[in-house]
């Protein structure tokens, strides 16, 4: 089993646990030869589930953790009050090198604390951020932060710059990704006081491609390969993105069933237009990595299908060949 990349999945975190955790983690282990999964979660349960599947037997591991945190629970007193939950439990496996990358669809505040206390930040790294992949019509583009650090500093901004270009290239790759910064518009004496500070700062980096602001509406049409910003703007852009992704498809269903000519319409056209609208759903991309720790931990949405856990886990083969960590280690040393 040497030579595989260990990938630790919550199984019991999430809206659909353990069913799509479960489910996504047989169909990626099921696609790669390269992996070792370890679904973390109460033991009789994800036993019952399992047994409904077929896979190799020797790259899917059962470890037993009784607790669950939930989304109502304080996170700090959570991840030190629950040390069997399966969170605290799976973050220990990329604490003991047991396991290169952790992922749950769980408590977004749980596993954000619990991935700095336990995994650890990088020497160096000043604050760690979440950073998802987004779709545009381009490919796609790497949005950083988007929900750690709401009241983030300058020098933050440009390591989330530094970070996310390491990544984009290594692990979605895209060469020398252009990094831009979320402003009001494009001039560089745009923006507020954060955004003033952090453009010339990010315009001296010699290490990045840096090509200016970004309007958020430039942001679908893949203007940027890094979208750089703090979590409170990068988390309503991502929240807009899928509800606007959400709404045009109910409405294109709505004008494609509108009259019997439509309806004939969109029996010739569903082929096609079913693989266009495929491109923009986040779910095939995976889940959001916090980058900056030693290790990997991979948040998905809290009601995450198998499609995105497996993706998730995709990642983490790529991130764990890349040597990200060390990447990110080399270039805060430089």
């Amino acid at each position: 089993m040497d030579g595989l990349v260990k990938v630790a999945v919550d199984a019991m975190g999430g809206d659909n646990a353990p069913l799509e955790l479960v489910k996504g983690t047989v169909e990626a282990v099921n696609s790669s030869e390269k992996l070792k999964c370890f679904l973390v979660g109460k033991e009789d349960v994800i036993k019952k589930e399992l047994a409904s599947y077929e896979y190799d037997k020797n790259r899917i591991a059962i470890v037993n953790a009784d607790d669950v945190i939930t989304n109502d629970e304080a996170p700090v007193m959570a991840i030190r009050r629950k040390k069997e939950s399966s969170i605290v439990v799976g973050l220990n496996l990329v604490k003991s090198g047991e396991a290169d990358g952790f992922i749950s669809a769980g408590s977004t505040g749980a596993v954000l604390v619990g991935a700095q206390l336990i995994a650890g930040r990088i020497k160096g790294v000043e604050r760690t951020p979440l950073a998802p992949v987004v779709p545009t019509l381009k490919g796609v583009s790497l949005l950083i932060d988007c929900g750690a650090n709401v009241d983030a500093r300058a020098s933050h901004l440009v390591q989330f710059a530094k970070m996310g270009s390491i990544y984009m290239e290594n692990v979605i790759g895209v060469k020398n990704p252009k990094v831009a910064i979320v402003n009001i518009g494009t001039e560089e004496e745009k923006g507020n006081a954060l955004v003033k500070e952090t453009f010339p700062l990010l315009k001296n980096c010699s290490d990045i491609n840096f090509v200016g602001s970004i309007e958020s509406r430039q942001i679908p049409y893949g203007d940027a390969d890094v979208i750089v910003c703090e979590a409170f703007v990068g988390n309503v852009i991502l929240k807009m993105y899928e509800g606007v992704a959400g709404a045009l498809v109910t409405k294109i269903k709505e004008g494609l069933m509108a009259t019997p000519v439509s309806k004939i319409g969109a029996l010739l056209s569903k082929k096609s237009l079913k693989k266009t609208l495929k491109g923009f759903s986040m779910d095939d991309y995976g889940g959001a990595p916090m980058l900056g720790l030693n290790g990997l931990v991979m948040k998905t949405h809290g009601n995450a299908k198998a499609i995105e856990v497996k993706n998730s886990i995709m990642q983490c083969i790529k991130f764990s060949e890349s040597n990200i960590p060390d990447k990110i280690r080399r270039n805060l040393q430089e």
